[in-house]
């Protein structure tokens, strides 16, 4: 009974506890695309070498993801976090004393699997079978919506540190913060599985879902919400610095302190981050009443024309606002829509590990847009050609996932 009830509750200890570990695991990771001028500038680096590193760091979170999704179905969420809070810390530390290229990018495959042992895969999945059938969406929303908390404050609290201490004092600050993510350990206690659930070993779970096509199209559809997310975190402080016109001396910006266009560039992402939270909730609540596909199709379309109306225009400290505004509307209101699909489709018991997998198509996406964008960038000077793939891909999954199955896989009269 007492279970029930708080499966009936909205906001549960499980729910708060990821919350909490969501926004600082975002927060740290939000915050790399404003090391991107202050690394290549100490060693002299070419663009691409640490836009190399954070783009195997999130290939490295893409396989992580459905490993640590395995570890917490198999061991326990909390062992699996504590892992993954381990490998965080530990890649950041190291990362800290690095100073060649190799040895960054080498590092980054720790920080990789730190952000996916305490990221969404582990934490959507116990988030996920806490609550009930009427609030998982919802909940699921309100998870995402703490990473987009974390983003808010992540850029601009790196900014600061930046403008006090070296970066590499900064990442021993943000290891440490990872590690104070444990405290909330207590709040995360596995639920009680659905026993409505059939206990199906997880190999037959898995080739049944790899052979069930709209899984593969929900897995190819992910791939562009990385590229762009994975792009635009890495790349955008610096497009702005180095793009955008000059913040007027008389300007609001100038008043609330954001004088420089690097500031900016902070202040972008802490917008989108910002606009995210009620976009990600947003979409949690509609996704209880409407169709997730339709609701997806819907971000991906939206996200394209966002995408190339701005790039299209003269890049103004207007049009950055606006843009991140905008993007941040739609930036993760995918993610609680995408978990909550592969979860109604397939079920709850091996969620972790399904939506990991499908969670490795978004990183490969992010792995391609971090990295084409200092590649691009050092070959052809700008970021045009690496905006223009995005739109294109955006478009694609728009209308891949039109002809999705919502239905659960056990009501279709199919056999294991």
């Amino acid at each position: 009974m007492t279970n029930t009830l708080s499966r009936d509750r909205l906001f549960t200890p499980i729910l708060i506890g990821g919350c909490i570990i969501i926004l600082i695991n975002f927060a740290i990771r939000a915050s790399f695309g404003v090391f991107q001028i202050p690394v290549a500038e100490e060693f002299g680096w070419p663009r691409s070498y640490f836009s190399l590193a954070i783009a195997i760091q999130n290939l490295a979170w893409g396989i992580g993801q459905p490993v640590f999704g395995a570890i917490a179905e198999r061991w326990g969420d909390k062992r699996a976090i504590i892992i993954g809070a381990l490998f965080y810390a530990a890649g950041l530390a190291l990362t800290a004393w690095a100073s060649t290229p190799g040895m960054v990018q080498l590092l980054e495959v720790l920080v990789g699997f730190g952000i996916a042992g305490t990221g969404f895969g582990v934490i959507l999945a116990v988030v996920g079978r806490s609550a009930s059938d009427d609030n998982r969406s919802l909940a699921l929303g309100v998870v995402t919506a703490a990473g987009s908390a974390g983003q808010i404050i992540g850029a601009p609290i790196a900014e600061l540190l930046l403008a006090q201490f070296p970066w590499q004092t900064v990442f021993i600050i943000f290891a440490g913060a990872i590690l104070c993510a444990l405290f909330a350990l207590p709040l995360i206690r596995a639920p009680e599985r659905a026993s409505t659930e059939v206990d199906e070993p997880l190999g037959r779970v898995l080739a049944r879902a790899v052979k069930d096509p709209s899984y593969i199209l929900i897995f190819l559809g992910f791939f562009s919400c990385g590229y762009q997310l994975g792009f635009i975190t890495a790349h955008f402080p610096a497009f702005v610095t180095e793009l955008c016109a000059p913040i007027s001396a008389g300007s609001w910006l100038s008043s609330i302190g954001i004088t420089s266009t690097s500031a900016l560039g902070a202040l972008a992402i802490a917008v989108i981050g910002l606009m995210n939270v009620g976009g990600t909730i947003l979409a949690g609540m509609l996704g209880k009443t409407y169709s997730k596909k339709y609701l997806l199709a819907g971000i991906y379309l939206a996200r394209t024309v966002v995408s190339a109306a701005f790039i299209m225009a003269p890049v103004t400290p207007g049009s950055v606002l606006l843009f991140s505004a905008a993007m941040g509307s739609l930036w993760l209101a995918t993610v609680p829509l995408t978990s909550g699909l592969v979860a109604q489709i397939f079920g709850l018991r091996y969620m972790g590990t399904l939506y990991g997998l499908v969670f490795f198509s978004h990183q490969l996406g992010s792995f391609m847009g971090v990295w084409l964008g200092g590649a691009l960038y050092d070959m052809y000077g700008n970021y045009t050609l690496v905006w223009w793939i995005g739109v294109g891909i955006g478009a694609f999954s728009a209308l891949v996932h039109l002809p999705v199955n919502e239905r659960p896989y056990a009501m279709r009269g199919a056999t294991a």
